[in-house]
């Protein structure tokens, strides 16, 4: 393979250039990664392996050896002794590489206002003194029908609320929430009268994004936007479960659904899982990898393991600091359970399975692959980011929590 791609790069002029495939870290790892892919197909690690071409009953999936993982220098250079120019290609690449920042501010996606709030000098900037003043319209509307009599205190809070929120430049926020929350109105979907720190604000009142007055509760509006300390506001929205896909599709038909995702979770190996996934594919006797598991206290392996005697019991309790040196004795041993164990401790913390958040979604400015990766949810026409919750808010995507 190598040589006819040689012959390809003299043919194109193309440098070549030393790569290794890896699905590992350290070559001591292979075992370990042999054992994920076989709880992953559901497989035995006993079952003969066949590399390339289709899997059978008689065969799984596996690699042929250990040579997997991310090479030293010298161990690349040794291997292309016979072509230095591959080498000094891959330096070549490696101070072209530029960083890349992850973290950015939030991008809201543009909300459509009504014509006569969009004036000519407002369209340079996207209309965003547009967006403030129908949000102030929308809130002092709300505001004549929730109480009735505007009273100076009622103004007071509503000024400085709506002034908070343009410097922190989160108009748009709540025109797309009150936008969703009315539709959801409209539509016959129940929606929670409002939780957490977003029942402090009078403007989420007004305009129909909670039901709870703040002012008659004396509830704090800082406590959900501070402008000493400005952060991403955070509204929660309770649909009922039947109607909560119409909002969905609200959104999805108002936006485009190249615009709007849900978001993926990852989950991952625990300490007791990945004690029972090892024992079944190494064929560990059931009752065995029970025992073992047991003996678990509620604490990573990792961590269990990088503890001397005085830590681990200081940190446990008496009962669970004994199961725990247990554990740690048959971890020592040269039988089968400690293979479990120790494998098991290697594949802690791995990706097992991944799944869609139960509320958030995700809604972007423009396409939404020019922002962040996507897939498809399982039996569904709807993107699924690839990025996990913690990492979308980074990337400074609006999360939505429906």
């Amino acid at each position: 393979m190598n040589e006819v791609i040689l012959k390809f790069c003299k043919r194109h002029d193309v440098k070549p250039v030393a790569t290794n495939n890896t699905y590992y870290t350290f070559q001591s790892e292979a075992e370990a990664h042999d054992i994920l892919l076989c709880v992953r197909d559901a497989e035995n690690v006993s079952t003969p392996k066949k590399y390339l071409g289709k899997r059978g009953r008689e065969f799984r999936w596996g690699f042929p050896n250990d040579q997997f993982y991310v090479k030293s220098s010298d161990e690349m250079k040794q291997l292309f002794a016979d072509l230095p120019q591959a080498i000094k290609s891959t330096q070549e690449i490696e101070q072209k590489i530029e960083s890349f920042v992850l973290e950015r501010s939030v991008l809201l996606p543009e909300y459509d206002i009504p014509e006569e709030f969009i004036h000519a000098e407002d369209k340079k900037d996207g209309g965003k003194r547009g967006e403030n003043a129908f949000l102030r319209q929308l809130t002092y509307e709300g505001a004549k029908k929730r109480y009735g009599e505007i009273t100076d205190e009622i103004r007071e809070r509503l000024d400085f609320e709506l002034e908070t929120i343009v410097k922190t430049g989160y108009p748009g926020y709540f025109l797309i929430v009150q936008d969703f929350c009315s539709a959801a109105r409209e539509m016959g979907v129940s929606v929670g009268p409002g939780r957490g720190s977003a029942a402090g604000s009078a403007v989420a009142y007004c305009t129909g994004i909670t039901n709870v007055d703040p002012i008659a509760y004396d509830l704090l509006f800082e406590r959900f936007l501070n402008p000493e300390r400005v952060s991403m506001p955070d509204i929660d929205i309770d649909f009922d479960d039947e109607g909560r896909g119409r909002v969905i599709d609200y959104v999805i038909d108002k936006y485009g659904a190249s615009q709007v995702a849900q978001i993926i979770t990852y989950g991952t190996m625990a300490a007791k899982s990945s004690i029972r996934d090892t024992s079944r594919v190494l064929e560990l006797p059931l009752q065995d990898a029970d025992r073992i598991a047991k003996l678990i206290p509620d604490i990573k392996l990792k961590k269990l393991f990088g503890l001397d005697d005085k830590e681990l019991k200081k940190k446990l309790r008496t009962e669970d600091y004994d199961r725990a040196k247990q554990l740690i004795q048959l971890s020592q041993t040269n039988g089968a359970e400690a293979n479990v164990i120790n494998k098991a401790r290697q594949l802690e913390g791995s990706l097992r399975n991944t799944g869609i958040h139960a509320c958030g979604v995700i809604i972007t400015p423009d396409d939404i692959t020019n922002f962040v990766p996507v897939r498809l949810a399982k039996d569904s026409d709807m993107y699924v980011t690839q990025f996990d919750n913690s990492v979308v808010e980074d990337a400074g995507l609006l999360k939505m929590d429906f």
